[in-house]
């Protein structure tokens, strides 16, 4: 498969841990619910009807693309974690939050999930999205693929939705380890073989959240969350190796789990770590060494804040990234996803900022 030649690359020397001159910037969710142009599609279709038709997968995807050229430096394709647990046999419905109507109540249950999830099956749109939107950015900026971490997805189909307390996940791991440890790898081996399709479809960065990795105590974190995330990274490259396709750069975003950095960036096999605002940049550069790139990690409720606090903000963000020298092995971002009340020139004005304060 050809694409069209590649003319922003900062994303992606940024990953590799290379010095840029400047950060490359995107942020989570930045095809969403905040930007107009988005909320007009939904007005016709439904959440998961936009994920499984390819060209309004492209077209909610190149959205921040268009209204931000020149300003962003990656695109993520318009998809959502909880394509896994679809494909696993699950229902899922967004009410606007997800709801299972059938969530898994105890391991029996688990006999209910699909055998053997063929992803070219269950979740080819996705592939055929990334292929679409990636001839679609005519190499204006990269593509980022994704899923969703084991535990995360794990937590969802056991709770049936979100959750504050996460009762019935944890129940789950603490009445059930062995079946628990056993279904979490069943979800990790989905998550290898999506990652996998979608490098082949076009993605050309991949990112693994585990947005609910801060509620485990960090021996339940070692124990059933980190097994997997290692298990998908050493995963997609054996297989992408045994295809003879060249490896992509993976980040991992374990939002919460700052107890587990130095750890991730020694076993984990991600090029990049994702990090949250709870945790001082340059603490997490210490944590970390060089062995990894980290991506982050603004506090998304600071867009709110108006321009001064948001120039405030990027300018701290960047001093403690970087201290005084060159951007290297950093990409800006939120430390979690825009949320939808955000003014679309305010997250531009982020964007400015970033470009003006981390110009070599």
């Amino acid at each position: 498969m050809t694409f069209p030649p590649l003319k922003n690359d900062l994303l992606l020397r940024a990953a590799r841990g290379e010095e840029t001159e400047r950060a490359p910037v995107w942020v989570m969710r930045q095809a969403g619910r905040y930007l107009p142009e988005f909320r007009k599609v939904r007005e016709s279709h439904e959440f998961f009807e936009v994920c499984r038709t390819p060209e309004l997968a492209t077209e909610v995807t190149i959205q921040p693309i268009r209204r931000y050229s020149g300003l962003l430096d990656a695109a993520i394709i318009f998809s959502d974690i909880l394509v896994i647990p679809q494909a696993m046999g699950m229902e899922v419905e967004m009410k606007p939050g997800p709801y299972f109507p059938d969530p898994l109540n105890t391991p029996a249950d688990i006999a209910k999930l699909t055998k053997d999830v063929d992803v070219n099956k269950e979740l080819g749109y996705v592939f055929e999205a990334i292929t679409m939107t990636r001839n679609a950015l005519k190499g204006e900026v990269p593509l980022i693929g994704f899923c969703g971490a084991p535990w995360t997805l794990f937590a969802y189909m056991v709770e049936g939705g979100g959750s504050k307390t996460f009762q019935k996940a944890k129940t789950w791991l603490f009445q059930y380890p062995q079946e628990s440890e056993k279904l979490l790898m069943r979800i990790a081996d989905v998550c290898v073989d999506f990652l996998v399709g979608q490098v082949k479809a076009g993605a050309q960065l991949l990112q693994v959240f585990d947005s609910w990795a801060g509620e485990l105590a960090p021996h339940h974190f070692q124990q059933f969350s980190f097994p997997t995330l290692q298990h998908i990274s050493s995963g997609v490259r054996q297989k992408l190796a045994s295809e003879g396709i060249p490896a992509v750069p993976m980040t991992l975003f374990a939002k919460g789990a700052n107890h587990a950095l130095s750890q991730l960036a020694e076993q984990g096999g991600y090029d990049v770590l994702g990090i949250d605002w709870c945790i001082e940049p340059s603490e997490a550069r210490r944590l970390v060494g060089d062995k990894v790139a980290l991506q982050g990690n603004m506090d998304p409720n600071v867009l709110y804040g108006g321009k001064d606090a948001i120039e405030r903000e990027v300018k701290r963000m960047s001093e403690s990234f970087r201290g005084t020298k060159p951007p290297k092995g950093w990409i800006a971002n939120l430390g979690h996803g825009i949320t939808p009340a955000v003014d679309p020139e305010d997250l531009r004005w982020f964007f400015q900022c970033v470009h003006k304060y981390t110009a070599k």
